[in-house]
């Protein structure tokens, strides 16, 4: 099988004082090949208040793909496709929110509460060459 054109995904999500963790984890887990392991920070926010960081960075191709699987279930995934030239950097980062409360119930939509950013390989390393990689891996062909 064809390698992936990302170097990595990196998935970050915060847990609030207000929150459960393991419920906030389970979200995250959503996008997550089973098993992976998730790293946690604690920090504190403005008040005082704990504020834990929740992270995975997912680097192999084939955990890469059942983080793209997952993506590719979006269900405005053409509306999704037709702005990635607004959700890639000059850096060729692709950048992405997901929802949260629904990631916790294990489905795929775009909100607030979940970060995805992807570093995309592109060679020359252009914006516009990663908007096309991009393109390739949201319409499965890698």
């Amino acid at each position: 099988m064809a390698s992936v054109p990302l170097h990595y995904v990196d998935l970050r999500a915060f847990c609030y004082a207000t929150e459960d963790d393991k419920r906030v984890e389970d979200a995250l887990r959503t996008y997550l090949p089973e098993g992976f392991p998730i790293e946690r920070a604690e920090t504190e926010g403005f008040h005082g208040d704990r504020i834990l960081v929740l992270s995975a960075r997912v680097e192999t191709a084939d955990e890469i793909r059942v983080v793209l699987d997952r993506l590719r279930e979006l269900p405005d995934i053409e509306r999704f496709t037709a702005e990635l030239d607004d959700r890639v950097t000059e850096n060729c980062e692709f950048y992405v929110t997901l929802d949260k409360q629904a990631a916790f119930r294990g489905e795929v939509a775009r909100g607030d509460g979940l970060t995805l950013r992807a570093k995309v390989e592109a060679y020359p390393a252009k914006k516009e060459s990663a908007v096309e990689n991009v393109k390739q891996v949201l319409a499965g062909e890698y």
